[in-house]
């Protein structure tokens, strides 16, 4: 599956995705925003291409202008609707290209596949209390707060930190085409 924006291509990842991958996944600005360990090593980041290759529902971000890999998005499993068609959206961005825009195209783009290539009903997003970025993100992408889950995620540095929790229905977006459009 490739999708296409204005500035991107998503499409599924491949082995010669190692480098960009580590470019972006060493920065520790990366890992403490998205949750997970900085990459310390290419072994570290070929294990998390390996997953991202064999899960069809994570994209890597390519920049037009460089093609090169700036990032992923993904729709994984909604452990609090387990029976509800649902799916998760997470993403990062190398720190490079923050502040211009992309994610929030992007964004638009993976919600139109999630809801009319998956038909999914609804779509969840989190963000940590000191994400700012994510959070506009996913307010500019006309998600509905739902609340904070406290002490739901344990980081990698020892810190237990709050989930701020959004969705978007399926309904919500069809009224939103003019938006979208």
């Amino acid at each position: 599956m490739i999708l296409e924006t204005d500035e991107v291509i998503l499409r599924n990842f491949k082995n010669s995705d190692l480098d960009d991958l580590f470019e972006y996944a060493k920065v520790e600005a990366i890992g403490l925003n998205a949750g997970w360990i900085p990459h310390t090593s290419k072994e570290d980041s070929s294990i998390v291409l390996n997953m991202f290759i064999n899960d069809k529902n994570t994209f890597a971000i390519v920049y037009k202008e460089n093609n090169k890999v700036i990032g992923s998005i993904s729709l994984t499993k909604d452990i609090f609707r387990p029976n509800i068609n649902s799916k998760c959206l997470g993403y990062v961005l190398s720190k490079d290209y923050w502040g211009k825009g992309i994610m929030t195209e992007v964004v638009k783009k993976i919600l139109e596949y999630g809801f009319y290539t998956l038909n999914l009903d609804i779509i969840s997003v989190s963000h940590f209390k000191d994400n700012i970025a994510s959070k506009r993100v996913i307010e500019k992408n006309n998600f509905t707060y739902e609340g904070i889950l406290r002490n739901s995620f344990l980081g990698y540095n020892g810190m237990v930190k709050d989930k701020y929790i959004y969705s978007l229905k399926k309904i919500e977006y069809n009224d939103l085409r003019g938006y979208y459009a």
